[in-house]
């Protein structure tokens, strides 16, 4: 079942941020399991908004690549809630 995730690093940045994803190399795509992904600024620091296939799939992805690169970046281990998604849309088409 997918999962949806909100992910908040609390005193996170963009540049922060910005180097994980340069870690990552990801290429404007989400890693094998990874459905959609947002971020974006918080008064309280950096927050991410993911839809995984599974929580399995986030969490091979979460230990085998992500914990390294934002370690890299300085960043703390993040806040993560976790819920079951019921719906996904996809994008509309013209």
């Amino acid at each position: 079942m997918a999962v949806g995730l909100i992910i908040n690093f609390p005193g996170g940045t963009q540049e922060q941020y910005d180097t994980v994803m340069e870690q990552l190399n990801l290429r404007g795509r989400m890693p094998p399991g990874g459905i959609s992904h947002a971020a974006g600024p918080t008064d309280e620091g950096w927050r991410v908004v993911d839809v995984w296939e599974s929580q399995e799939a986030f969490d091979a992805f979460l230990h085998e690549k992500l914990y390294q690169a934002m370690q890299n970046a300085g960043l703390s281990r993040p806040q993560i809630d976790t819920w079951p998604v019921y719906g996904i849309l996809e994008p509309a088409v013209p």
